[in-house]
C-alpha cells in the first residue's frame, strides 16, 4: 500500500533527527580529537583518587590527589632531571597500563604482624622530544597514593628531582626541620604557607579538606640518596631535595624510591602501614631467629660507668630476668680499655668480658645487645671480624650509632650492613640514623631506629610527645626509649602514668626501657605493667587524638588483651576516651597519677563506650583491657 507523501515526509524528518542525536552521542573521530591531558587512577573502594596530568602548553607533568570530591593535594610537579635528559617538561604520553597489586606478608615488628595489601598500579610511559623515556609508576591504596620514576635506559646521573607536593593554602602543617639524624622537634603551623622557609624532614603531616596527608618516602636503598622537603616562605608547595644537592650516581636502569602520601582520616593515617606495603619484600629467608621484645637499656640507668663494668651489667641482667624482659642492652664503653673513652682496646676479642656476660645472660634467659660505632663496620674485613665474633660469643643484637648521613654512599653502607647482620643472625637498632622508609619489611631483623629526639634528650615538650604517634611513628618502629622515671627534666615529669603510657603509645620492635631498677621498684604499678609488655602487636587502633595536643592508642597482644597508652599536653583535666576495642564487655584497668603515686583502678565497660580518665597537667595514662566475666577483677596473666 502506498504511503501518503505527508507521512513519508514526517518519517524522513524523524529518522534524520534520530541519526543526528545518535551521531552526537558517539565519540568524535580520533583524528579530530584533542589529546587527553589528564588521567585518573582509582584504587579499591574508599580509596583516594590520583590524577596525573600534562600541561598542554609545555608538557610538564603533575599529580593531584583527592578524596570524596575534596582536595588533598593540588596539582603538584613531577619529574627529574639527569645529565642527559630533562624529564620535568616537554613530555608526551606514549602509553598506559594498569594492574592490581595484591600481597600478604608478615613482619615481626610494627603495628600488626599480618599485613594485607591491595593497590591499583598504573604505569604512564612518557617521552621527551629527543626520544628519552621515563615511566611514572603510581599506586593508589585505601590509605595512600605513591609514585616513583623508572628510567628504562641509561640517562646518566640524576641532577635533581622536580617532585613536589602542593597543599591547599589553608592546610594546617605539622613539620620538622631537617637534620641528618632526623631528631629535631615538630612544630604545628596554621597553614602550609606559614611554615618558615627551609628544609624539612620527609615525615610532614598536613590537614586538608580531603583528610590528613602524611608525606613520606619508601623503598630507599643505596641506588639512590635520601631526600628531604624544601620550602619557600609563603608558598603552599614543598619540594623534594636530595642529599646536599649532590647528583645521584646511576649506571644503567634506574628505579627511584617511592614518594608517598599517606591519607585519610586521622585514624587511617595513624594506623597505616602504607610505607611498609610499598617496600620490597623480605630479603631474609629464615626469620625464625628474629624475636622482638622489651629490653633493659643501661645507658640512662647507669651511665658510662655501667658500660665498663661486668659486675654492673650482671646486675642489670638479673633484674631483666626477674621482669621477664628478654634483652639487656650494653651501650658505649664495653670495648674500650678500662678507664679510657678514646681508644678501642686492640685486643678486645681476647680481653673483653662480654663472653662472660653473654653466658650469664643465657643462664638467666636474657639476650645481650651491644653498642657499636658505625665506623667500626665500614671496612668489609673489619666488619666481618666484629660481626662474626659477636655471633660466636652469642650476642643477640647490635645497636649501631652515629651514621648521621642520608647520602647515597651511606645508604649503600646500610645495604651492606643489613645483609651482613642478617647473615650473622644479629638484630639491629640504628641510632643517629635515617628513618624507617620501609626498611623493616625488606630487612625484618631491623627492630627499631632512632630518628627521633628520644628520652635521653632534654629539649622535648609535652606537645612533642603528642605529635610523634602521628608523624615519626607512623612510618616505622621508633626507639624513643621510654620509662626513664628518674629523669627530672622529662616533659611529663609530673606524670609517671604518662611516662608509663609511652611504652605502648610508641611502637618499637625492641622497646628499650630507660629507667633504673630503683625507679621501677619505687613504682610497683608501673613495674607490674611493664612486666606484661608483649613481644609484638597484632593490631593497632587510634582511640582519640589531636596532633601535638593529645594521643591515645590501643594495641592488641596475641592473647587478646589490649594495651592502651595516652599522652596529653596542657592543663589537668578529665579526658573522654572511646573504647573502640570490639563488642562485648571489657575490664579496663587504668593506671593514673594519684596524690601518693600511681593508682590502678578497674572499670567494666562495653565496647564503644566512652571511659573518662583523669590526667594531670602535661600527663597521661596507661591501661590494660581484657574480656570481662562475672568475678573477674584483674587482667594479669
Amino acid at each position: 500500500m502506498a504511503v501518503p507523501s505527508r507521512t513519508r515526509t514526517i518519517a524522513l524528518t524523524l529518522c534524520s533527527a534520530l541519526l543526528a542525536t545518535a551521531a552526537a552521542t558517539l565519540p568524535a573521530r580520533a583524528e579530530n580529537a584533542a589529546p587527553a591531558t589528564s588521567w585518573e587512577v582509582r584504587g579499591p573502594h574508599g580509596s583516594p583518587t590520583a590524577v596525573v596530568s600534562l600541561d598542554p602548553a609545555d608538557g610538564r607533568p603533575a599529580l593531584a590527589v583527592g578524596r570524596a570530591g575534596r582536595t588533598v593535594l593540588e596539582p603538584s610537579p613531577l619529574g627529574l632531571v639527569t645529565e642527559r635528559a630533562d624529564f620535568s617538561r616537554g613530555l608526551t604520553l606514549t602509553g598506559r597500563s594498569d594492574r592490581t597489586v595484591t600481597e600478604r606478608y608478615t613482619v615481626p615488628t610494627g603495628k600488626s604482624h599480618e599485613r594485607s595489601v591491595r593497590m591499583t598500579e598504573s604505569r604512564f610511559r612518557f617521552r621527551t622530544a629527543a626520544g628519552a623515556r621515563m615511566d611514572l609508576l603510581t599506586r593508589v591504596a585505601r590509605d595512600g597514593v605513591a609514585y616513583r620514576y623508572v628510567l628504562p635506559d641509561d640517562q646518566g646521573d640524576v641532577v635533581r628531582e622536580a617532585s613536589a607536593f602542593t597543599l591547599p593554602a589553608t592546610a594546617e602543617a605539622v613539620v620538622s626541620r631537617y637534620r641528618a639524624d632526623n631528631e629535631l622537634p615538630f612544630t604545628r603551623y596554621p597553614s602550609a604557607t606559614s611554615a618558615p622557609a627551609g628544609t624539612y624532614s620527609l615525615q610532614a603531616l598536613f590537614t586538608t579538606d580531603g583528610g590528613h596527608a602524611l608525606i613520606a618516602e619508601s623503598d630507599l636503598s643505596g641506588s639512590y640518596a635520601g631526600a628531604h622537603l624544601t620550602h619557600t616562605a609563603g608558598s603552599p608547595t614543598f619540594g623534594v631535595g636530595l642529599w646536599n644537592d649532590e647528583p645521584v650516581q646511576v649506571s644503567g636502569r634506574l628505579t627511584t624510591p617511592w614518594r608517598a602520601v599517606v591519607t585519610g582520616d586521622l585514624a587511617t593515617v595513624t594506623e597505616s602501614t602504607f610505607t611498609d606495603d610499598l617496600a620490597a619484600g623480605s630479603r631474609v629467608r629464615d626469620t625464625s631467629w628474629i624475636k622482638p621484645g622489651a629490653a633493659l637499656w643501661t645507658w640512662l640507668a647507669g651511665g658510662k660507668e655501667a658500660g665498663q663494668s661486668l659486675a654492673a651489667q650482671k646486675k642489670y641482667v638479673d633484674y631483666a630476668a626477674e621482669r621477664n624482659w628478654p634483652y639487656e642492652v650494653v651501650d658505649a664503653g664495653w670495648y674500650f680499655k678500662p678507664g679510657e673513652w678514646e681508644v678501642i682496646d686492640p685486643d678486645w676479642q681476647t680481653n673483653s668480658w662480654m663472653p662472660e656476660l653473654v653466658r650469664h645472660g643465657e643462664k638467666r634467659g636474657v639476650g645481650i645487645h651491644v653498642w657499636l660505632h658505625y665506623t667500626l663496620l665500614t671496612d668489609p674485613a673489619e666488619r666481618e671480624k666484629w660481626l662474626s665474633t659477636l655471633e660466636r660469643w652469642g650476642v643477640k643484637g647490635v645497636k649501631i650509632d652515629f651514621m648521621d648521613s642520608e647520602s647515597q654512599e651511606r645508604m649503600a653502607w646500610y645495604d651492606d650492613i643489613l645483609a651482613a647482620t642478617a647473615k650473622h643472625h644479629l638484630l639491629v637498632n640504628f641510632h643517629g640514623s635515617t628513618i624507617p622508609k620501609g626498611i623493616q619489611r625488606t630487612w625484618p631483623h631491623v627492630m627499631t631506629l632512632e630518628g627521633v629526639g628520644g628520652e635521653e634528650k632534654r629539649n622535648n615538650t609535652a606537645e612533642q610527645l603528642a605529635v610523634l604517634p602521628f608523624t615519626r611513628n607512623v612510618i616505622g618502629s621508633m626507639d624513643f626509649t621510654p620509662g626513664a622515671f628518674h629523669r627530672p627534666f622529662r616533659p611529663n615529669a609530673g606524670s609517671d602514668a604518662g611516662e608509663l603510657g609511652l611504652t605502648v603509645l610508641y611502637e618499637s620492635g625492641i622497646q628499650n626501657l630507660a629507667g633504673t631498677p630503683e625507679s621501677y621498684d619505687a613504682r610497683p604499678q608501673a613495674r607490674r605493667y611493664l612486666e606484661q609488655l608483649p613481644t609484638g602487636w597484632e593490631e593497632t587502633r587510634l582511640l582519640t587524638g589531636d596532633p601535638g595536643r593529645s594521643a591515645v592508642l590501643a594495641r592488641r597482644a596475641s592473647d587478646g588483651r589490649w594495651f592502651v597508652g595516652g599522652t596529653f599536653a596542657g592543663a589537668a583535666r578529665n579526658v573522654d576516651v572511646p573504647m573502640r576495642l570490639g563488642a562485648g564487655r571489657w575490664l579496663v584497668e587504668t593506671v593514673t597519677d594519684g596524690p601518693s603515686g600511681l593508682v590502678r583502678a578497674p572499670h567494666v565497660v562495653r565496647g564503644g563506650d566512652t571511659l573518662t580518665v583523669p590526667v594531670v597537667a602535661d600527663g597521661g595514662f596507661a591501661a590494660l583491657a581484657c574480656r570481662w566475666y562475672p568475678g573477674r577483677t584483674s587482667c594479669d596473666r
